[in-house]
């Protein structure tokens, strides 16, 4: 004879729990900042270190800890032949592609033009959501996108110098956020099934191996380098790159791909404080207006469309 679970049983199992509210929204504040800082890490390292090898040397010391903390808390990842795909267009793209472009557009056009072309992505990720992910594109994300826009170009505006741009420079920043942008999009769906932790280094380690050709040079130029500078390496390769790719890989688990890539609008002011506080550099008066705008266009961007209640139909 069957058997069936009496109801206040059943209901009595535990649910399954969710993460608490505020961990997705730490998780981006400490992106947020982590990326920051790498713009004055870059910028500080550009005598010391080339594009390619300042790539290899991050994305190595990023693998090596990845690597480390995933196998001991996660185990080791099995995705599937579709995933690893995914995985492999990642790290080409974001962790290869982007980090050589960008540490090379820098070198050329000054910190101003670099953040406002780079800023483009969330743009971009918006759209492409709408298409491929069947997000919806609201008009307070549209608004919000625009006024975070404009708070990035008056900030990209205000501290630009009119005889520090290169059309090769504008076009490396632009194939950064472009590739930022789609490597977002194919990162969303790996979410479902794999870890963080897990997607993370295995895009980050095949970005290494794609940036392999530059170690003769990365040896050469750690050899020459003061202590301090190789300690700035290590540093983007633990922090910017192992820690805060993993901490947006878990807030995207929890969030709205296009609503998280408009919170990247916060990078260029925060840039600004720690430029001011870290290298004494002294923003114009029209970046600290241009990032209240950016604020404002991050906060709008992250409003929900009201629900209109309909009352029932009478009978």
């Amino acid at each position: 004879m069957t058997t069936t679970r009496p109801e206040s049983t059943r209901s009595a199992l535990p649910a399954p729990t969710s993460p608490a509210s505020w961990l997705p929204l730490a998780a981006v504040a400490t992106t947020l900042v982590l990326w920051a800082s790498a713009f004055v890490a870059i910028r500080h390292l550009g005598a010391d270190f080339s594009a390619g090898p300042l790539s290899l040397g991050r994305l190595l010391v990023g693998a090596l800890c990845l690597g480390v903390v995933a196998t001991a808390t996660r185990g080791v990842p099995r995705p599937t032949r579709r995933e690893w795909v995914s995985l492999v267009a990642i790290g080409v793209l974001w962790f290869g592609i982007y980090n050589v472009a960008l540490n090379e557009g820098e070198q050329r056009v000054d910190a101003g033009t670099a953040a406002m072309l780079i800023q483009l992505s969330p743009v971009l990720v918006a759209l492409l959501a709408a298409v491929f992910l069947d997000e919806r594109f609201t008009a307070y994300l549209g608004i919000g996108l625009a006024l975070a826009f404009g708070g990035v170009a008056l900030i990209g505006l205000s501290t630009s110098q009119s005889q520090g741009r290169d059309l090769v420079g504008v076009f490396l920043v632009l194939l950064s956020a472009v590739v930022y942008a789609v490597s977002l999009i194919l990162q969303k769906p790996l979410m479902k099934r794999l870890a963080a932790v897990h997607v993370t280094w295995l895009a980050c380690t095949v970005g290494a191996v794609v940036c392999l050709p530059f170690l003769p040079t990365l040896v050469e130029e750690v050899r020459v380098a003061p202590a301090s500078s190789v300690l700035w390496v290590v540093y983007l390769g633990i922090f910017p790159t192992a820690i805060a790719f993993t901490t947006y890989a878990y807030a995207l688990t929890h969030m709205n791909a296009g609503s998280l890539s408009v919170t990247t609008y916060l990078v260029p002011p925060i840039t600004i404080v720690l430029g001011w506080m870290l290298l004494g550099e002294t923003p114009a008066v029209a970046a600290y207006a241009g990032g209240v705008l950016a604020l404002v266009g991050v906060a709008v961007a992250r409003r929900k469309p009201r629900r209109v209640e309909h009352p029932p139909a009478p009978a």
